[in-house]
Order: C-alpha cells, then sequence, then structure tokens
C-alpha cells in the first residue's frame, strides 16, 4: 500500500434496541439495548484500519455534545478522526430497531453530519492519500452534497479513486435516482446494496443491475447479505462471490463492514473478486455482533 484512505462521511451516535418479539404498539415491549459508536463513514474506516490499513482517516462533523467521546473510540479502532465541531448542530443520532431475524429499522436525525461544508474541505485532506471514500449520505441534503462533489473533484485533479456508497434506497428515492447518480459522477467505484443497485437502475436481477451500473463506475460490488456479493468490472458482471455462513444477530454496519474490507484489500493489491471475498468475511463477522463497529480491546 503507497498511502492512505481517507473517507469522508458522516459520525453517529447509534442508539441499537434488539427485541426478540415483535414491537408492542401503546405498551412496552422488553429489549436490549446499547448506546454505540456509528455512523456509515466512521463504520467503514474502522472496518478499513480492522482489515489492515495502516492509515485510515475520516473527516466528519459532530456536535460538540459526544464529539470527544467519538474521537477517543475513532482512535481506539486505529482511525485518525479529523472531526469539525458544530456548535450549532447536535452530533447525528440513529435508533436502530434490530428484530429476532436481525434486521433493522432505522429511525435518522442526521444533526450535524449533513452540515458538512465546502469551508470544512481542504485539498491538502488528500495529502499522502491513496484513496477517497465517500459516503453516500452526503448526497441528501445541499451543503454536505456540494461538498462531497467538491471532494470528489478535488481528488480527481490528483488521480486518487474514489468510491461511493449509495448508503440508503429511501434516501436516494427521496432524492432521486438521476440526481443521486448525477452527484456521484466521476466516482471509480461504486457499492450499493442488493436494494439499491436494482433501485439505481430499474432491473430487479442484481447481476444485471451490476452489469450497467459497472458501464458507468468502472467497477461495481453489489452486497446480496447472507447471499455474499457480485462485482462488475466495465459492463461485465464476474462469478458471484459467497459469504460465509454464521448465525446472525444485528445486521447493522454489515454492508460498511464489507466496503471497508473492500477497500482495504484494493489498497494493498487485491483484484476485485478477492477484494469482494475480504468484504464478504467482514460482513459475516460484522453481524455476529451487536452495533456497526468491530469489537476492539
Amino acid at each position: 500500500m503507497t498511502g492512505a484512505l481517507l473517507v469522508v462521511g458522516d459520525v453517529v451516535t447509534d442508539v441499537v434496541a434488539r427485541h426478540r418479539t415483535p414491537l408492542a404498539p401503546a405498551t412496552d415491549t422488553a429489549a436490549e439495548i446499547r448506546t454505540l459508536p456509528g455512523g456509515a463513514g466512521a463504520n467503514v474506516a474502522c472496518w478499513a484500519a480492522r482489515s489492515g490499513c495502516a492509515d485510515v482517516r475520516i473527516l466528519a462533523r459532530v456536535g460538540t455534545d459526544w464529539a470527544a467521546w467519538h474521537e477517543e473510540r475513532l482512535r481506539c479502532a486505529g482511525v485518525r478522526p479529523l472531526l469539525v465541531r458544530d456548535p450549532g448542530a447536535p452530533t447525528a443520532t440513529v435508533v436502530a430497531l434490530v428484530d429476532e431475524a436481525a434486521e433493522r429499522t432505522f429511525l435518522t436525525d442526521s444533526g450535524a453530519a449533513l452540515r458538512i461544508g465546502v469551508g470544512d474541505w481542504s485539498p491538502t485532506l488528500l495529502d499522502g492519500v491513496s484513496h477517497l471514500h465517500l459516503s453516500g449520505y452526503l448526497f441528501f441534503a445541499g451543503t454536505s452534497r456540494e461538498t462531497a462533489r467538491l471532494a470528489l473533484a478535488t481528488a480527481r485533479e490528483r488521480g486518487v479513486p474514489v468510491s461511493v456508497d449509495p448508503a440508503s434506497a429511501g434516501f436516494v428515492t427521496e432524492l432521486g435516482v438521476d440526481r443521486f447518480l448525477a452527484a456521484a459522477e466521476g466516482a471509480d467505484v461504486l457499492l450499493p446494496n442488493a436494494v439499491e443497485a436494482p433501485l439505481l437502475t430499474g432491473l430487479a436481477d442484481p447481476a444485471g443491475a451490476a452489469a450497467a451500473l459497472s458501464r458507468r463506475f468502472p467497477l461495481v460490488a453489489v452486497t446480496l447479505g447472507a447471499a455474499g456479493a457480485l462485482v462488475a468490472v466495465s459492463g461485465q458482471a464476474l462469478s458471484p462471490v459467497p459469504a460465509p455462513a454464521v448465525r446472525a444477530v444485528d445486521s447493522t454496519g454489515a454492508g460498511d463492514a464489507f466496503t471497508g474490507a473492500f477497500l482495504a484489500a484494493r489498497l494493498y493489491g487485491a483484484d476485485p473478486a478477492s477484494a469482494a471475498e475480504a468484504g464478504c468475511r467482514a460482513g459475516a463477522t460484522a453481524v455476529t455482533v451487536l452495533g456497526g463497529r468491530p469489537m476492539v480491546g
């Protein structure tokens, strides 16, 4: 590896509630509840560090309320935090409701995360960087989308490859597929899941969707949950990559784990299929623990 991985994205306080029975309206439902560090961008950074990246950095905007805690958690995970403290908004918070099947539903308060502005960006942030990863959540608000586009354009000027994770089918639908694709234009790698890829193409078959997307983004990896992943390169879908069989506890962050390990492997020279295998292994590990980050300490 010749340089660092820079992630520009979101740092979030996750409140994870794992309930073993269906939610009971208007009364109590027993649950295991934990407050954990999260955020798609931050999770990717932590999994990349766990997967062998020696220099992983994250640029994000957080509130003053949780900033010190998040900085400490990121450092413990081997990530260099470049956090901008926002005195006018709280740190982003997500309530994740996780059912007995380990499937999750999110309630999202973006807080300071999507207030990251062009003033928070500097071309010097790319000094020593070999790859830039942009969390798709940045594309869903005007201020953060402008910042993401600026970072992408700066990276392209410097010859630094860029990856984008669409992040949320719901938010892509709200923004509009065409607007999202236009905003992500110029990225070298796209990392959608099995819902996002068909949404972005109108093709129901994930393999067909992956191939179609790879005509616009040279390398595409589509995560399929327990079924593994699909990789497509320049319009051609490769053989599916299986995922290890595990007992899932919480699927939160599984896609982020895939992305972090996939990017780490690519930085070390792995071909796309081998990188996807590394991503599937990380994703399988991620679903065995509560929350979206690798275990630390």
